[in-house]
């Protein structure tokens, strides 16, 4: 069916709490840009990225401006060649960064089209493996003092969850590491708690506090280092003496690759919205199964339970902080540290127009 319309939306979203880690500082909203992608035929797929509060009208600029054009007239289908449609004539200006933002949002759209029409939730479509997919709280949380960082993971425990991810990355190593134990010994020994430091040390600096880390039973380190830094990465999982999570900052297929095949990561972490869409998302997950690693998520959770859902490697889905609650008919809700990924045609996202209409940037 060819594409009618394709309409984007860029809106600038406050959030409640004022958030922290160790390379954005504070965080006092985030962006939302969005895609709404229409067949001939009047049927609608939904799909959206996000930035940490800056770079979402570029993201929207390009959508409108260069990738609709592309897409008008195009069979909503094909969405293989639809993607390479889109990367190829996006690719000289910029490949990677905002260019992938763009065609993530609308890649996610395609995917939500396709499977609306053909009346199946998305985890069906894309392979259908399990529907039930365990998830971790994802604090944002590096500035809280203690006693916050402890009244938050008991809000957490209360909503559900069975797993429980910290900030690290303050000035001290031993500041972190009193954090680390304190929340360990309230978890106690069996629950899973993930660290994650966003990229703020050199290899050296990663390896010293992963071995610091050891001792208080910690499941994985998440970006210790800077993305581009592949042996860095290599190096820390070899003698940190911790699992590593690492992607979230990656937006093309190829890095993951080179990631992967480099021995630097143990749970690689696509984030659909920014690298690539739905399409590279479970190609990534391919790679990971081929190298026989499990694959995890970052942010959009609404979006990622689908995902997660569909693939026999799937590790934990991350709920971050950045989520859409107050912005979607349904929120996403956790039971006994497991998400469900729901049974609506398509990812079953469906958002309050009139409420993000309020938010729209200038």
């Amino acid at each position: 069916m060819p594409i009618a319309a394709v309409e984007t939306g860029h809106y600038r979203v406050p959030l409640p709490v004022a958030l922290s880690d160790s390379t954005h500082g504070t965080i006092t909203h985030f962006e939302v840009v969005t895609v709404r992608v229409r067949d001939q035929a009047g049927a609608e797929g939904v799909g959206w990225t996000y930035t940490v509060g800056a770079g979402g009208g570029a993201v929207a600029d390009l959508i409108g401006r260069h990738c609709a054009p592309l897409l008008l007239g195009q069979d909503a289908d094909r969405i293989e060649a639809l993607w390479q449609r889109l990367w190829w004539g996006l690719h000289y200006g910029g490949r990677g960064g905002q260019t992938s933002m763009a065609v993530s949002a609308i890649d996610i759209a395609l995917w939500d089209l396709k499977a609306r029409r053909l009346g199946v939730p998305l985890w069906r479509l894309l392979g259908g493996h399990d529907p039930q997919v365990p998830a971790y709280a994802g604090g944002i949380d590096l500035d809280f003092p203690l006693d916050r960082l402890l009244e938050q993971t008991e809000a957490n425990l209360a909503k559900g969850f069975r797993a429980i991810k910290m900030k690290v990355g303050r000035p001290r190593l031993a500041d972190d590491l009193a954090r680390v134990k304190a929340l360990r010994a309230r978890l106690g020994p069996d629950m899973p708690l993930m660290v994650d430091a966003n990229m703020r040390w050199t290899a050296d600096q990663a390896i010293r506090a992963a071995r610091a880390f050891r001792d208080h039973d910690v499941f994985w380190l998440e970006e210790p280092v800077i993305p581009d830094d592949v042996a860095g990465h290599a190096r820390v999982l070899r003698d940190g003496g911790l699992p590593v999570a690492a992607g979230e900052n990656l937006h093309t297929l190829w890095e993951f690759q080179q990631l992967i095949a480099a021995g630097g990561v143990s749970f690689p972490e696509p984030d659909a919205t920014n690298c690539g869409g739905v399409t590279v998302w479970m190609k990534v997950a391919h790679l990971a199964e081929a190298a026989n690693l499990p694959v995890t998520s970052h942010g959009a959770h609404e979006l990622h339970v689908h995902l997660l859902a569909a693939v026999p490697n799937r590790s934990y889905l991350e709920a971050h902080g950045f989520g859409l609650d107050r912005f979607i008919a349904r929120p996403f809700k956790v039971v006994d540290g497991l998400a469900t990924a729901p049974e609506d045609p398509g990812h079953g996202v469906a958002f309050d127009w009139a409420a993000l209409e309020t938010l729209r940037a200038a």
